[in-house]
């Protein structure tokens, strides 16, 4: 079954590339109240797609946003384990689109990278499960384990009604561990399992002065200008050591133990390596006392995302707005409690805001950070399914992002979560130009369907012991 599923991937290459163009090409930005249809049309994709494929019970579940797809396919029998395979099909805004080289909506190849919105982050990565069910399904007509998947359209916008669906539907997701493929690996030839990502709290600030934007001639120098407020506000929730600036936002971190820092500082992230990366002329020494390492992956950090107000078009207008806003987030480690920063957050904010306006904070969404278990049977499957691939054990590494569905699933099941990804670190998620390495496409689907048949092993050989 194993041998025939390897061949059937392989020899249907270029249809299993030919449907991940298919799926990019649906415009799916959860962000933007404009793309509802396509958020639909996308999720209608999929339920096709899958029940062409050979799953079943294959269904978009409406929710207050956007709706969660669905299926399995059960019948591997009650000994094997349930797998519950976790994607998200929607993906981020395009912009700044001028810095577009092609068309973020039409899947370009060039080379071996195959260049679109989507292509990495997550639709070619949830794709390669899909293409490995086919293998199997097509040949052999049955699957190694029972299998499900969730996939859902908001991971991209704060997966804010997941928790409740997944509260709802909690016998329909019922598993033995979750599998998501939404992470990057080191380079072409060396795969990485991420042990944890942290939390987010995203916020947007408001501060509005006047009623209307304002002659700067007439009012300059009475009316305070918001967009100065702005500056000085976001300039201060950072002190001169790089530690973020908001009281109590440090009192739950955790700190680093000696084995946790010996582990995160022996592999492969190093200064030189996050420069040639990233393209800077040099790296921000950050939190002092921390190396890149840990402070990319393991502390918590706070970043300003995007400005607003005023004048920004060609040539000069001289108004004082009447309102700025900023969009700024905070990446959090475990121990920290979002709703807690949050709070924390908008005290702060309130506290600074000058009184000469209104000021107002509000959250966009929130998520929580996540450690996961190696020594689980499931991530061993994982690491050996990697070598038999790469042709070498993965790394172990933390990842600075953030998956809320990992926290909400090893608190709803307390199963193993694996975080095996295919992407890799200039894929230029979230930014202009995103492209996905496509020998990983290729590799990853081998590698899926191998895990598949290494976690039915190894479930059989721990029933018979």
């Amino acid at each position: 079954m194993l041998d025939q599923a390897l061949a059937y991937a392989q020899a249907h290459r270029p249809e299993a590339l030919e449907a991940l163009k298919q799926f990019i090409r649906i415009p799916s930005i959860s962000t933007l109240p404009e793309h509802k249809i396509d958020m639909q049309q996308a999720a209608g994709w999929l339920v096709e797609k899958m029940t062409a494929i050979g799953l079943e019970h294959a269904t978009a579940y409406p929710t207050a946003g956007h709706p969660v797809v669905y299926a399995d396919w059960l019948h591997a029998g009650p000994a094997a384990p349930t797998v519950l395979v976790y994607g998200h099909y929607d993906v981020q805004p395009v912009d700044p689109l001028e810095e577009w080289q092609t068309p973020p909506f039409e899947p370009t190849l060039q080379g071996d990278k195959l260049y679109a919105r989507g292509a990495s982050d997550d639709k070619g990565q949830l794709y390669v499960h899909l293409a490995s069910v086919e293998a199997y399904l097509k040949t052999a007509g049955r699957l190694p384990v029972n299998l499900k998947f969730m996939i859902e359209g908001e991971e991209e916008s704060g997966s804010v009604n997941l928790e409740q669906f997944v509260q709802e539907h909690g016998d329909l997701l019922q598993t033995d561990l979750v599998l998501i493929s939404d992470t990057h690996i080191l380079d072409p030839q060396t795969p990485v399992i991420i042990t944890g990502v942290r939390g987010l709290a995203y916020m947007e600030i408001s501060l509005r002065g006047s009623e209307r934007d304002l002659h700067s001639g007439i009012y300059g120098g009475v009316v305070e200008n918001p967009l100065n407020a702005m500056v000085r506000l976001l300039a201060s929730l950072h002190d001169e050591q790089g530690r973020v600036n908001i009281p109590g936002f440090y009192d739950d971190v955790l700190p680093l133990t000696p084995a946790e820092r010996a582990a995160i500082n022996v592999g492969p992230v190093t200064d030189e390596s996050l420069k040639a990366e990233t393209g800077v002329p040099a790296l921000w020494t950050g939190e002092t006392g921390y190396t890149s390492a840990e402070r990319r992956g393991a502390r918590p950090t706070l970043d300003v995302h995007g400005i607003k107000g005023g004048f920004t078009g060609v040539g000069a207008k001289t108004v004082i707005p009447a309102v700025a806003t900023a969009k700024v987030s905070m990446r959090l480690v475990p121990n920290q409690d979002p709703y807690k920063i949050t709070q924390l957050f908008i005290n702060h904010v309130e506290r600074l805001a000058p009184p000469t306006m209104v000021a107002k904070a509000q959250t966009i969404h929130l998520g929580d950070g996540a450690v996961v278990t190696i020594d689980s049977p499931a991530i061993e499957a994982a690491a050996v399914a990697y070598e038999q691939v790469f042709g070498q054990r993965p790394l172990y590494l933390r990842e600075g992002g953030s998956i809320p569905v990992v926290a909400l699933f090893s608190k709803k099941f307390k199963v193993p979560v694996v975080l095996m990804g295919f992407g890799l670190p200039d894929d230029a998620l979230h930014a202009p130009n995103e492209r996905f390495h496509l020998p990983n496409f290729y590799r990853g689907i081998e590698t899926a369907i191998r895990y598949y048949d290494l976690v039915a092993y190894q479930n059989g050989a721990q029933a018979a012991a």
